[in-house]
């Protein structure tokens, strides 16, 4: 049997990628990409020549069965995604899935991903907190946004720059004005930046600034349901 590795690849600065990471990349039989030619940049800057095989959202299902086919034969598989940790918001957990099923062993590497930064930097309670990742575009996002309106911990989302003051506006709706957020855009790039106010604040200032980057909400929780079960 053979090893399937999820390796976390930058999400923006390079030298977020750990040694072990790299040692992997090099050795590997196979590395799984969710682009080919984003991950060809990441390997040519380390100096790593190997073989890529393009795995995303649309052949997944098509290429899971061959590529178990070859960690059962023996080989070892690292998976990348474009930028962050396999399986979070990005390929990953089908062919972990997959790989379990077949008893093949299957690591995880930890290393960078965009919601951790965003979160303990926010200045909002991180001891508990759920992560939503992106929200539903259209059906289903009221329903998801309604369930999470008396949520205690901490949530997370992943949300584009051109839905970003949408979004804010639908969660003032959801939650009030006064709910406290940090909003935080380009993670580990030169152009980082962290949000931090009320609801109505933060959304007044990218109704002000145009949205830009890829972004990570951090949302505090309900206080007021928080008390509730504390005191029941």
């Amino acid at each position: 049997m053979g090893i399937l590795y999820l390796v976390p690849t930058p999400v923006g600065n390079l030298e977020d990628i750990t040694y072990r990471a790299l040692r992997i990349l090099k050795e590997a039989d196979l590395i799984l990409a969710e682009d080919t030619r984003t991950t060809g940049v990441l390997l040519k800057h380390f100096e790593i020549k190997n073989a890529m095989l393009s795995y995303h959202k649309f052949n997944e299902h098509q290429t899971v069965d061959s590529v178990v086919g070859r960690l059962k034969a023996g080989e070892t598989v690292a998976v990348v995604s474009d930028a962050g940790t396999p399986g979070i918001s990005d390929p990953g957990f089908l062919i972990a899935r997959e790989a379990v099923k077949a008893d093949v062993e299957v690591i995880a590497l930890p290393g960078a991903t965009a919601f951790v930064p965003a979160l303990v930097s926010s200045g909002l309670p991180c001891d508990r907190f759920c992560f939503e990742g992106f929200l539903p575009v259209k059906k289903g996002r009221s329903t998801r946004l309604s369930a999470l309106a008396a949520e205690t911990r901490t949530m997370v989302f992943y949300e584009s720059p051109h839905r970003l003051v949408k979004t804010l506006a639908q969660f003032i709706e959801v939650f009030g004005i006064d709910r406290q957020t940090s909003v935080c855009r380009e993670i580990s790039k030169v152009h980082e930046e962290s949000v931090r106010g009320t609801l109505e604040e933060v959304h007044a200032h990218f109704l002000e600034t145009e949205p830009r980057g890829e972004f990570v909400i951090v949302l505090a929780g309900s206080e007021e349901n928080k008390k509730k079960s504390e005191n029941a």
